[in-house]
């Protein structure tokens, strides 16, 4: 007898990853607004109930593929607490910058930029997702850094955070999402990410 009824956890992970892949893959192609639900839903092989259900609509859906994105390097320094402080950082930037310097994460930001102003939901997934949740992850690595005495306590952890977010981003990323330079390679991002972390050490490190 076939038993009905919830699907098994592996399955239903399965059926989320394929539908965020899915996603991603219409995303890129049609953008956000021209994107149906009905589209995402028969092209993943699932119900536009199991979408809402799931995501809230098509808004969370984004925010999920953004959250997906943030999660491959959100947790690494967690490790490094107690260890040394600029291979932990390095270790967190490298991840972090090839995450964002990908085309098609590039393509996404772009089609934030251009249809956050039609849908506003759109932009508060994207930032709640992404740079919010990494702020406050990153805010929280410094504020124990700090406490440990390893930071200097000038600066709050919030705007040590913002800072370094900005310093591994730089002025490449903005030639990257206007065409005007390619995605940097492995080691590319690995010399980039060290300069940019001792410099920004150079800052704040408690002597």
């Amino acid at each position: 007898m076939v038993k009905c009824g919830r699907p098994a956890k592996g399955c239903e992970q399965e059926s989320s990853d394929r539908l965020l892949d899915t996603a991603l893959q219409l995303f890129l192609e049609n953008g956000y607004g021209d994107l149906s639900m009905e589209s995402l839903a028969r092209e993943a092989r699932v119900s536009l109930r199991t979408i809402y259900n799931q995501f809230g609509g098509k808004a969370g859906v984004f925010g999920a593929l953004i959250r997906r994105c943030s999660d491959r390097f959100i947790g690494s320094l967690k490790d490094g607490q107690d260890g040394d402080l600029e291979q932990a950082l390095v270790a967190f930037g490298v991840k972090f910058l090839f995450q964002i310097s990908r085309p098609e994460v590039m393509r996404m930001r772009a089609i934030l930029i251009a249809e956050c102003q039609r849908f506003p939901d759109l932009a508060v997934q994207f930032y709640q997702e992404g740079p919010s949740r990494t702020l406050a992850h990153l805010a929280e690595f410094f504020s124990a850094q700090q406490r440990a005495g390893r930071i200097v306590a000038d600066f709050s952890a919030q705007i040590l955070a913002d800072q370094y977010i900005s310093a591994l981003r730089g002025e490449r990323m903005q030639r990257q999402q206007l065409g005007l330079e390619d995605a940097p390679d492995q080691a590319e991002i690995e010399s980039w990410v060290k300069l940019a972390t001792h410099l920004f050490l150079n800052g704040c490190r408690a002597h």
